[in-house]
């Protein structure tokens, strides 16, 4: 049977790595999808497995084939994005693939795979929240904070774009909304 897709983008701060590392922990047949970049390779990194790595000219030629269900130029020349071959290869597989990107991308890869893909937006309580939990995390500067919270309240815009929107206000009751909307619709009973 072919795999689906999970979506998860939020605003940094939000929670969404604790959720993802929650959900991959409950034995759900769940990867995720391997994404292509245009940097070199880091440590022991290999390609096809931590990413595709592609020189920033292949990824542009893959870009103008339309080969990307969604992508990002982060920096110039260093590109992110996911490549279609790939994804069909892990559902086709029978994998479940999850994807931990943007809103832009989230939206891309929910319009093209439609009902085959559940998209959650994983949303702060509010933004003094975002805030504090920004600050209390010590590795920011107040100007790179400012900025974070300046792109938050831009992707909170897209939230209402998403199939559902978990407020991550208590972490043990934002884990089972996410335990559940998953399992439901992946056909899993449920067992909590």
């Amino acid at each position: 049977m072919k795999g689906k897709l999970i979506i998860f983008s939020a605003p940094s701060g939000s929670g969404k790595s604790t959720l993802i590392n929650y959900l991959l922990s409950k034995h759900l047949n769940l990867g995720f999808s391997i994404s292509a970049t245009s940097r070199p390779p880091r440590g022991k990194e290999k390609n096809g497995t931590e990413y595709f790595f592609l020189s920033p000219d292949e990824f542009k030629q893959r870009i103008a084939n339309n080969e990307f269900l969604e992508y990002q130029e982060v920096y110039p020349n260093r590109f992110y994005g996911t490549l279609k071959t790939q994804v069909e290869k892990q559902l086709e597989k029978g994998q479940n693939i999850l994807f931990d990107v943007d809103v832009i991308g989230g939206c891309n890869i929910k319009k093209f795979y439609g009902k085959q893909a559940l998209s959650l937006f994983i949303q702060p309580p509010s933004i003094e929240k975002l805030r504090q939990r920004l600050e209390g995390r010590g590795t920011d500067t107040p100007e790179i904070i400012e900025d974070r919270i300046a792109k938050a309240k831009y992707e909170l815009e897209f939230a209402s774009k998403f199939d559902k929107i978990i407020i991550n206000d208590d972490l043990k009751t934002a884990e089972a909304e996410v335990q559940k909307a998953v399992e439901t619709f992946l056909g899993f009973s449920i067992n909590s």
